[in-house]
């Protein structure tokens, strides 16, 4: 019987837990449209591979009611970027602005590519300059 409250006592508790805003938070759906569009564009600080839209931690709900607060004060895009940069920095945004401190996270993939490719290149030339040695096969009898 014990058991059993325990469970429905657990149970209850992770009921409750709403993981992510409920219902709009705009009734102009051009407003919502751009809400969305920035709460999709936004990195969540702690969990780092999902977006505050998809979060459900205390820092995301709070970016959330900032960002429909700024959104109802008649702020633009540009300035919830900036406002978000300002004081979390380059890495709160998925697409960082192009500029001298962020000019590596554009460039590194390509590089990247570049030096793999060009060691694939050089690993096959070294493989194909090789001769293939028939004298070293066992003769058989």
């Amino acid at each position: 019987m014990k058991r059993i409250i325990l469970a429905m006592f657990l149970i209850g508790l992770a009921v409750p837990g709403h993981a992510i805003d409920e219902g709009q938070a705009f009734a102009d759906p051009e407003m919502q449209a751009r809400y969305e569009g920035i709460i999709s564009e936004v990195r969540c600080l702690v969990c780092q591979n999902q977006t505050i839209k998809d979060s459900n931690v205390f820092l995301a709900a709070d970016l959330r009611r900032e960002i429909r607060r700024l959104l109802s004060e008649g702020k633009s895009n540009a300035d919830i970027s900036e406002f978000l940069v300002s004081r979390y920095g380059d890495f709160v945004l998925y697409r960082p602005p192009m500029r001298g401190k962020t000019l590596i996270l554009w460039l590194a993939p390509f590089l990247l590519i570049g030096f793999g490719i060009v060691v694939v290149i050089r690993v096959l030339r070294g493989r194909m300059s090789m001769s293939i040695d028939d004298d070293n096969e066992p003769a058989s009898t």
